[in-house]
């Protein structure tokens, strides 16, 4: 009997003891210190790391009491990416519930390909700050958004992120051409690039159907592109999507001088926001004979030197 009356009184406090730690550490690091600083959750972070991190930025006690209290809390889905301002003198559960709100900056993917109207789109979405004038802004940077991931003012105006964007373009643009020595203007370069990342699905593809586009450039042959067509005639309400799927004869007559069935050379300006694989393939294209290419169902690519070849490869592949 009293060896049980001594485990009780032990469990007892122990017991005690776990409830007093385990509030000990979801009190502030230095109630004292009421200075703020930044703290970033990047994207793609899980929990674990987003507690170690805190952890070692001297924002929680324990990153392991910080988990579980999440867990408890049921936030541990619900953590954004951006980055917070936090401080020590913040209780473990005030940085738990900030880290679910309360972002200064939020991250905003860029894919590649996308035209002016569409990263208008994603911005609208991700920003409460959009104005649909951003879309006029944007589009006279067309081709010059770089695509890219931003972390980005949760009050940013658009002058800000076009900064953002041009300013990431122009050093992609510089480390792209540092050793590549192109006959191209930058301006052709880019616009070049823009068709490719629009008609290249498959990164082996980009280099090639660069090549087809500078053969038929370097003797006047119209380009053809589907892609260009496509931008000129713009948003789709039935599809609800910017880029048309199946073209019929009379969307290759469009009057538009982006039409490249129409008219030689390339068209005015970008038709698209292109990444670094498809500027890389503008300014260093392979080197071939091909003049045409199709695409079958899977997205690939089928290359030709003639008409006929190319005639052989729709009845093979189409």
């Amino acid at each position: 009997m009293k060896k049980l009356l001594i485990v009780i009184i032990f469990s007892i406090f122990v017991i005690f003891a776990l409830i007093f730690w385990w509030n000990n550490m979801l009190l502030p690091v230095n109630p004292m210190d009421k200075a703020s600083s930044i703290f970033v959750v990047n994207k793609g972070d899980t929990v674990r790391e987003i507690t170690y991190n805190l952890k070692t930025k001297g924002f929680i006690k324990n990153p392991i009491v910080f988990f579980l209290l999440l867990k408890k809390l049921g936030l541990d889905k619900q953590i954004q990416a951006g980055d917070f301002r936090l401080s020590p003198s913040m209780t473990a559960e005030d940085i738990a519930q900030n880290l679910t709100h309360g972002i200064l900056d939020i991250w905003i993917t860029i894919p590649e390909g996308k035209r002016a109207e569409e990263i208008a789109e994603i911005l609208q979405k991700e920003l409460a700050t959009y104005d649909p004038s951003w879309q006029s802004i944007l589009k006279s940077n067309e081709g010059y958004l770089f695509p890219d991931t931003y972390l980005i003012p949760k009050d940013a105006d658009i002058k800000i992120i076009t900064a953002l964007m041009l300013d990431n373009f122009e050093k992609k643009f510089s480390e792209i051409t540092q050793n590549i020595n192109s006959p191209l203007s930058k301006e052709d370069s880019v616009i070049l690039a823009s068709l490719i990342e629009r008609e290249a699905r498959f990164p082996q593809d980009r280099p090639l159907v660069a090549s087809v586009m500078l053969n038929r450039l370097n003797i006047g042959m119209k380009l053809d592109i589907d892609a260009t067509v496509q931008y000129a005639l713009g948003y789709q309400e039935d599809k609800k999507t910017w880029w048309k799927k199946d073209l019929t004869l009379d969307d290759l007559k469009i009057n538009s001088l982006y039409n490249t069935y129409v008219h030689a050379g390339l068209p005015p300006k970008p038709i698209a926001n292109p990444g670094v694989a498809s500027l890389q393939a503008a300014l260093n294209p392979a080197n071939t004979e091909y003049f045409y290419y199709i695409s079958d169902k899977t997205g690939h690519n089928h290359y030709a030197k003639t008409i006929l070849e190319h005639n052989a490869n729709i009845k093979k592949y189409l």
